[in-house]
């Protein structure tokens, strides 16, 4: 159960953090090794990859964090440049470690908190993930039927959790029908024996 564990360390590791901030303690983050395709399950590789290649892109610095100002220069190329304070605001609702700044995992907090429907409609996040998103113009017909079909496969596809489930509830039924048939085959024979 090796993802189990991992998802209680990354729960437990949230709730430590929240606790904090809940105290108004500055956050010192552990840095550890975390697989960003499977943390980032509900993104296919091709989407993380896309966002890593735009994250990477106006990391002008090459520290691995977008920066106030590189974030500034990022809405701007994009075509909806941001105010100080929009962009502080973008930077604080994502920021997890209070740094300052956004580490890739944080930028993909971003594409998740759309996804789930948590950005405010006006709000600088909603707008970085609107320009980042597919742009016919650059990819042209074929990139953009990838792009939609990619998201038709996301939403048919059921989550692994609810297969799971499905399948350990088929097992369950099948276990206590097996025990009915055993008992009932139990029942004959034995009233063989009672009948002599």
């Amino acid at each position: 159960m090796p993802a189990d564990s991992e998802l209680n360390s990354v729960l437990v590791r949230r709730q430590e953090i929240n606790d904090a901030l809940d105290n108004g303690e500055q956050i010192r983050f552990k840095y550890r090794v975390v697989n960003i395709f499977t943390e980032f399950h509900e993104f296919s590789r091709k989407e993380i990859k896309q966002y890593e290649a735009t994250f990477k892109k106006f990391n002008i610095s090459k520290d691995g964090f977008l920066s106030f100002d590189e974030l500034k220069r990022m809405m701007e190329v994009l075509g909806a440049p941001q105010t100080h304070l929009g962009l502080k605001a973008m930077i604080k609702e994502v920021d997890e470690d209070n740094d300052g700044r956004l580490s890739f995992h944080e930028f993909m907090m971003v594409f998740r908190k759309a996804r789930a429907g948590e950005l405010e409609e006006d709000s600088g996040l909603s707008e970085l993930v609107r320009l980042t998103e597919i742009d016919v113009e650059k990819v042209g017909v074929n990139g953009a039927k990838e792009f939609f079909q990619a998201k038709i496969n996301e939403l048919s596809k059921r989550s692994k959790f609810e297969d799971e489930i499905r399948e350990e509830q088929n097992e369950r039924r099948r276990v206590e029908e097996e025990k009915v048939i055993r008992r009932q085959q139990f029942l004959e024979k034995a009233s063989v024996f009672k009948c002599s």
